[in-house]
């Protein structure tokens, strides 16, 4: 089997692409959704980074799919830089919603089954409990449209996996970042009225991987289990880490100054409904996958 990851030079398309090649992604453990021996044997990865293949081309996708003859596509590739697209709302449909589009007719003229990565950011944040799959999308930003755009592009056998709040050994994200401003005077403000369940990319390219080969149709929220806010996230990332946690403090969204362009969904978490209810193990708690994080980051 032949398996080609769009994106991945991301943190997650690195991650990805070291599970399909049956290895453990730094700050991952060997899971039930793999079994112990991994994606198993005559399962070969393709990587393309963006650098290699931008999605928004269709001519570059057909071309790629046509020579590579993929069985599974995995499209981790996106524009995710939520603040920019706000500015930028054409390059982000084209990216996010275009893109998928040409990925998806690729995969249609190869056979190959189509695997999404998608966001919590399809949902507006307003509900007062975890969102399952079947709730109805409502994106407030231009983000999260895009990314529902791709959603839509999807066939309805594909696999669209919705997940929240990523963290990784590569890349930039907010435990990184808690770390570096964890060396820098003065006291840390993150907000503590947007909730979300942090999930980290060795964990969520396992289960991805499961999906994947297993060819599950349908939207599936994958993430680690439980929830916090920035603010808690942070404090568990310093002290975690040998520093002082008290010297994060609790703000509100509307105190950011400067204000950030797009808007934030209050409430991110997702109820992994699809993998329970199916009888498909669930991701750690957050706290052992920072933990796990951490330890490949020191």
């Amino acid at each position: 089997m032949r398996v080609l990851v769009t994106g991945a030079g991301g943190q997650l398309g690195r991650d990805l692409v070291i599970a399909f090649s049956g290895d453990v992604a730094p700050g991952g453990r060997r899971r039930a959704l793999l079994g112990p021996e991994g994606p198993g044997p005559g399962v070969e990865v393709v990587g393309l980074s963006h650098d290699a293949l931008g999605v928004e081309h269709r001519t570059e996708v057909l071309q790629a799919v046509d020579e590579i003859r993929p069985d599974v596509i995995v499209h981790a590739a996106a524009w995710t830089a939520v603040d920019a697209c706000e500015q930028a709302p054409d390059q982000a449909f084209r990216v996010n919603a275009l893109g998928t589009r040409h990925v998806a007719e690729a995969a249609a003229d190869a056979g190959a089954h189509l695997v999404y990565v998608s966001t919590d950011y399809v949902f507006d944040g307003t509900a007062t409990r975890p969102y399952v799959e079947w709730d109805a999308p409502s994106p407030r930003s231009v983000y999260g449209r895009s990314k529902l755009g791709g959603e839509l592009e999807c066939p309805p056998d594909a696999t669209v996996v919705r997940t929240a709040w990523v963290c990784g050994a590569s890349g930039t994200n907010m435990v990184k970042t808690a770390l570096r401003l964890a060396t820098e005077p003065g006291p840390l403000r993150f907000v503590d009225d947007q909730r979300g369940s942090p999930t980290f990319t060795a964990d969520l390219a396992a289960a991805i991987v499961t999906l994947a080969l297993d060819r599950r149709p349908g939207v599936h929220h994958v993430t680690n289990q439980g929830d916090a806010s920035w603010y808690e996230l942070v404090r568990a990332v310093l002290q975690a880490a040998g520093h002082d946690p008290g010297r994060v403090e609790p703000i509100a969204t509307s105190d950011l100054d400067p204000p950030r362009p797009a808007p934030r969904p209050a409430n991110s978490v997702l109820d992994n409904a699809a993998l329970r209810l199916g009888g498909l193990p669930l991701l750690p708690d957050w706290h052992d996958g920072l933990a796990r994080l951490l330890a490949v980051l020191s």
